[in-house]
């Protein structure tokens, strides 16, 4: 599935234009990763949560020289999948009510 998947499938079942369906999409990701920027966890009952994760600083090696190089830390997002999202996830039947 891709956005323009997406939006064709919220576009049908919510009866809606697909570029109220896109602007919707857009609005929902964006507000996720301002929250995500500021440092805020972001739940969606059913769904899952996201979180930051800081990645610590750490040494690696240039793999041309085998010379040690510092990694400075970097965040970085994780996601954590929501026990209802699990179950349906694990059902066997395709036609999961939406």
């Amino acid at each position: 599935m891709n956005k323009s998947d997406l939006v064709d499938m919220i576009s049908d079942k919510a009866n809606i234009k697909k570029r109220d369906a896109i602007a919707a999409i857009d609005a929902i990701v964006k507000k996720i990763i301002l929250s995500l920027k500021k440092g805020e966890r972001v739940e969606l009952r059913g769904f899952g949560v996201f979180n930051v994760k800081v990645v610590k600083e750490r040494v690696g090696i240039n793999p041309k020289t085998c010379e040690k190089i510092s990694i400075p830390p970097k965040k970085s997002v994780v996601f954590k999948i929501g026990k209802e999202f699990k179950a349906k996830l694990n059902i066997n039947d395709t036609n999961i009510n939406l």
